[in-house]
């Protein structure tokens, strides 16, 4: 691995650390991310539950977010676009903190669509996890995870069958049930 590929991979993850719930900038002003959390007086206010983490798979990051909300909000015609927008808001957040903290920018390019799970807590809410994958830019050196090894495991496991397996029985070995 390169230090350009590793530097990238240490600025997107300082830049998520840097994001938690209560997190202050430069100017001692909340962070802004668009999450549900953020609504509302974080004392006075019933605040939504919600939250993102990042993970790095070869050449890609998967932004997972997951969030405690109402059952009416899943049934809604806009949820699935509610939630690829703070998947995209988030993002953008990292994008703007990696800038930040490396003074280099970085390009995230999303792969396909968000893949969302939603799980029942009780009749009136719901849990919901949902993530997506972003290509990252600059990272093409790195292998992409997914991709199979399969002719590499073949080619071990034919050597392995060649040199015998798991071995020989021994010749005094007997299959015949024991007597009672």
């Amino acid at each position: 691995m390169s230090q350009e590929t590793l530097d990238i991979i240490r600025g997107l993850a300082q830049a998520a650390a840097n994001s938690f719930d209560g997190a202050l900038d430069d100017k001692g002003e909340r962070i802004e991310l668009g999450l549900k959390r953020e609504e509302g007086h974080p004392v006075l206010d019933s605040r939504t539950m919600d939250g993102f983490k990042v993970k790095f798979m070869g050449n890609q990051l998967c932004v997972i977010y997951q969030s405690d909300i109402k059952l009416k909000d899943v049934h809604s015609k806009k949820f699935e676009n509610e939630i690829e927008s703070t998947l995209g808001s988030i993002t953008s957040h990292l994008k703007k903190q990696y800038k930040k903290i490396t003074g280099k920018s970085v390009t995230l390019t999303a792969d396909g669509d968000a893949d969302i799970m939603v799980q029942s807590t009780s009749k009136v809410r719901v849990f919901v996890n949902a993530y997506k994958k972003y290509n990252i830019g600059g990272l093409s050196t790195l292998s992409d995870s997914e991709k199979p090894t399969r002719e590499k495991l073949d080619s071990k496991f034919k050597s392995f069958l060649d040199s015998g397996g798991w071995g020989k029985k021994p010749e005094n070995k007997d299959q015949r049930a024991p007597k009672n």
